[in-house]
This record gives C-alpha cells, structure tokens and sequence, in this order.
C-alpha cells in the first residue's frame, strides 16, 4: 500500500458551497464512523473518511502510542505525513477544495499534527478530545485558520492543561482557534454536534 492508498469513504457534495470535510475516527473506528456526524455537522459537505492504517489489539489507529496518552512521535511524523499525500491524491482524484478536518480522539490528534506539520492541506480543523500529539512541534504557519477545539471536563484520558496547550500552540502558530471546555467526559455529547455546527456554519458564511 502506497502513502496515497488508504481504505476510504467518499461521498459527494449534496450543494455547493459547503466546505468538503476529512473524517478521522477515533481508536477502534473505521471510514465509516464519523459519516452520520459530518452530515449532522454540515448536510451540504463532501465527506473523505479514511481508516487508520495502523492497528492496535486489531483496533485501527493512525499511529502509534506506546502507552494511554505516550505517542510514538517518529510514528506521528510519518503518519502524518501519509494522510497528507493522501488528502492531497484524494483532492486530485474527486475534485474538492482543501477539507475541513473533523477528528475524534485519535483522530483528532492526527489532525492537530497534520496541522502543524503540513498546514497547507487543511483549511481548518474540528478537534473533539485532542492532545498536544508532538512534544517539539515544527514552527507552523497557520495564518487565520480556524480550528475549533472541544473539550471534556471530565474527560479521564486528556487532562485539562493538555488540551489548552494544544490550544496556546495553536494560537501562537497563528490560527483563528477557539477552545471551549464541556461539561462531559471523553465521548462526544449534542453539546458537541451543536457548537460544531454552528462554528462551521460561521466559517462558511466567512468564506462565502
């Protein structure tokens, strides 16, 4: 399998104008978990939904950790990187703009990373229960790209501090980010679906 072959979903835009969205599962999902929320999030969108090519317990992933919350870093590097080539092939192959991340968990993480290390290949991100996934991360460019972050509170497998240093990084490497913090653990909640929702909708209309 080359970097641009990953098993996948694509469905078509069902109206113009609405952004397309990369759909990264978290750990033990596939291409076809998070296509009932990107509908819910934004109806109009084309949707590219990758499975992780790394497994775990024969759960897939998109990398590597070595324990709850250690990642292997060279692994996220490449993987990263991987995704990239893909998204990129993908654009090429069904003919849509650079997509709006919306990872949980694991993917979300991945998403983070793709941000940091190619920023070129989002053109925003969606991060529901992300870590900081690189512990000396590139200087990235992220002039004006909006990223909404959403966190538990209660959440038992990202502490508070690291979601709101993802954030700061964030920030400081230039993107529009907002972080809002849930009364909810690590599972997603409506809270979760209505912000998401509406953040992208204002992102549309401030592209539009």
């Amino acid at each position: 399998m080359t970097e641009t072959e990953f098993i996948h979903r694509f469905e078509p835009a069902a109206s113009a104008g609405s952004p397309p969205l990369l759909l990264l599962h978290g750990t033990g999902g596939d291409e076809n978990d998070l296509l009932g929320l990107g509908k819910m999030i934004s109806p109009g969108s084309a949707l590219l939904s990758p499975r992780g090519r790394v497994l775990e317990h024969d759960m897939p992933r998109f990398f590597r950790r070595l324990a709850e919350g250690v990642f292997d870093e060279d692994d996220v590097r490449r993987r990263a990187n991987e995704l990239g080539e893909f998204v990129n092939a993908a654009r090429q192959r069904y003919g849509i703009a650079a997509p709006v991340a919306v990872g949980f968990s694991n993917g979300a993480n991945i998403a983070a990373a793709l941000l940091l290390l190619k920023p070129e290949v989002l053109a925003g991100a969606i991060l529901l229960r992300a870590m900081v996934p690189l512990s000396d991360p590139p200087r990235a460019d992220l002039a004006g790209k909006p990223v909404l972050l959403l966190s538990g509170e209660a959440d038992p497998i990202v502490p508070a501090s690291n979601s709101a240093k993802l954030a700061a990084l964030l920030s400081q490497a230039g993107a529009s980010a907002t972080h809002r913090v849930l009364p909810a653990g690590h599972q997603l909640s409506q809270a979760d679906l209505t912000l998401a929702r509406d953040w992208i909708g204002s992102v549309d209309a401030k592209a539009a």
